[in-house]
């Protein structure tokens, strides 16, 4: 007499991942599924890349990482911040969509979180966010929040006036608190640079010629006055 049937199946030893973590993507019959990773709460699934730099654009990178080319979207900042060698790491965002998984790198923790912030506003996209890391830096943004400076948001293409107002208020607290920036010291640096800037144009420089002159005045000498800025700028120019 036999103990066992023989038709008796074998019990499937027990996994400590919970199905539910699990995501399913659906594949054509007769493969129904196919598991693609374990998703959580808290952590990202990708939140940096270190490789070698295979291609490079303006807009987008390839990262070679063993074997495996991850295709980047960047901004012009980031861009301009990557290094001369092929050993390249970028501080990703991985965005998931129903149709495309899509990689965003930065040069910095900060960009990345700087661009986190963004794409909580509603209506600001990660085309949007992208748009204006490339149209100012980050610095530049934090303290366009901080500052409330509408103009300088709204400035950015595909930055309306409704939105440049729900991005102050959305994150002008949190851009203070985590940056530890000073409200009033903010608006009167940003009040001085552009009350230069009239002066400088009035002269007969342009305003892009002079804009950057001004920001690496004021990048020195955040306090400095109308008058000095002027000073130091005309010594540059």
């Amino acid at each position: 007499m036999h103990s066992k049937k023989k038709n008796e199946r074998k019990q499937p030893k027990s996994s400590n991942v919970s199905e539910q973590n699990l995501v399913f993507i659906p594949l054509d019959k007769p493969i129904k599924y196919i598991i693609f990773g374990i998703q959580t709460s808290k952590k990202r699934m990708i939140t940096q890349l270190h490789g070698r730099l295979v291609e490079k654009s303006p807009t987008d990178v390839v990262i070679d990482c063993h074997g495996v080319g991850y295709f980047v979207n960047i901004s012009l900042h980031t861009f301009s911040q990557l290094p001369v060698s092929d050993s390249v790491m970028l501080f990703t965002h991985l965005q998931v969509r129903e149709d495309a998984h899509i990689l965003y790198g930065f040069s910095s923790v900060a960009e990345r979180e700087i661009f986190r912030l963004l794409i909580s506003v509603s209506g600001v996209g990660a085309s949007i966010a992208r748009t204006m890391l490339s149209s100012l830096s980050p610095k530049q943004v934090t303290e366009a929040i901080a500052g409330s400076d509408v103009a300088t948001i709204q400035s950015v293409k595909g930055i309306g006036a409704k939105t440049a107002q729900r991005v102050l208020l959305d994150l002008k607290e949190k851009i203070l608190k985590v940056y530890g920036l000073d409200d009033v010291s903010i608006v009167s640096s940003n009040t001085n640079k552009n009350e230069a800037l009239s002066a400088l144009e009035t002269l007969g420089f342009t305003r892009k010629q002079a804009e950057k002159v001004c920001d690496s005045v004021v990048k020195e000498n955040p306090q400095a006055t109308i008058e000095e800025i002027i000073k130091q700028a005309l010594k540059k120019l």
